[in-house]
């Protein structure tokens, strides 16, 4: 399994960074042969495909595999979890070559679907094959990230600006609490306060992923509360607190795609690059004829999977640049963000 994740870790690594190598071009695949009948099935979270954020960049790296690989890409959207089966189902019985499923919250669903549909190859966004299925099957993949290493990047800008700004406190809100929030939470509270080990950190969640009123209301608690800076992890449902954020004139911080357009206090945000993800697992299957079953491919700060939005203009360039060698130990290893929050239970 070890040797699993460091495959798809070097795999990733070529791919983000835009190379292919000759030996790619070398050893053509049948599916090569037949791009036109290779088809790819999305099925999205719930949410849909405006959320500015993750389920927009899953489809963006199913339309990059449209135009570059010129397969056959269909989207289905979920109004609500009872939509994940017969999603996934309706594309496994089409005859999709590949179905990919968006979210950690669809696990359960497309893991009755593999089973149920040996002969489909299915994968899973935010779905750790190796840690979190129960009886994994060798028709699924997972496509994980380590959200903790660029949460620990915002996190890190947020207290220095904390303390700049003679403020004692930043905060977070999440959707809802699944592993990958956790993740990007735990690096968040461990970033700031290594730049700023007296502050206080506050976290929250909407229990929801959709309704932005949910994720305004508890941003404007925290803020009440003296936060300087506001993390959203809560998909469409964050760009609430980013409101709140501009709203109340204290910094926001955006997730999943630079979401540095939202607003002008935005200071930065926590870049996971799932349409990458996307990209490549369509890639090793039809380019390569290549699946790691039962495994997963890993995105990173050392392979360009996770990293820093822009960062705004008003920050000074000491703090941009104290926070970007942070980012560059990070990516080499020398700073290890941790998962969870220990000792602190508020995540």
């Amino acid at each position: 399994m070890k040797k699993r994740i460091i495959l798809a870790t070097i795999g990733v690594a070529v791919l983000a960074l835009g190379v292919v190598t000759a030996s790619y071009a070398a050893k053509p695949s049948s599916h090569q042969k037949a791009a036109a009948t290779f088809k790819v099935g999305l099925v999205t979270d719930i949410g849909g495909l405006n959320d500015r954020g993750f389920n927009h960049l899953a489809y963006v790296g199913l339309l990059r595999a449209e135009k570059k690989l010129k397969i056959k890409g269909r989207v289905l959207t979920s109004n609500s979890s009872a939509d994940y089966i017969p999603n996934l189902s309706s594309l496994a019985k089409a005859g999709y070559n590949l179905v990919i499923g968006v979210g950690f919250l669809q696990e359960d669903a497309i893991q009755k679907m593999a089973a149920q549909f040996p002969n489909t190859k299915f994968a899973g966004v935010d779905m750790n094959a190796i840690g979190d299925f129960k009886n994994i099957t060798k028709n699924f993949m997972g496509i994980i990230f380590q959200e903790n290493q660029v949460g620990y990047m915002v996190g890190y800008l947020a207290g220095l600006e904390a303390k700049r700004l003679k403020k004692n406190t930043v905060s977070s809100v999440g959707g809802i609490p699944v592993p990958a929030v956790i993740r990007y939470i735990a690096g968040y509270q461990a970033g700031a306060k290594a730049a700023f080990p007296g502050v206080k950190t506050l976290n929250g969640y909407s229990q929801d992923f959709v309704a932005q009123d949910k994720c305004k209301s508890v941003a404007l608690d925290q803020i009440s509360q003296g936060s300087a800076a506001v993390f959203q992890v809560a998909g469409g449902c964050g760009l609430g607190a980013l409101d709140a954020a501009k709203e109340k004139n204290v910094w926001g911080i955006g997730v999943d795609s630079d979401q540095s357009f939202v607003n002008n206090k935005v200071l930065t945000s926590a870049q996971k690059k799932v349409d990458v993800g996307v990209y490549d697992a369509i890639f090793r299957l039809f380019k390569l004829n290549k699946f790691f079953g039962g495994g997963n491919i890993v995105l990173n700060a050392a392979n360009n999977g996770v990293g820093l939005g822009a960062i705004n203009k008003a920050v000074p360039k000491a703090e941009v640049a104290a926070t970007l060698a942070v980012a560059k130990k990070i990516a080499k290893g020398t700073i290890k963000p941790p998962t969870q929050c220990s000792p602190n239970p508020n995540c």
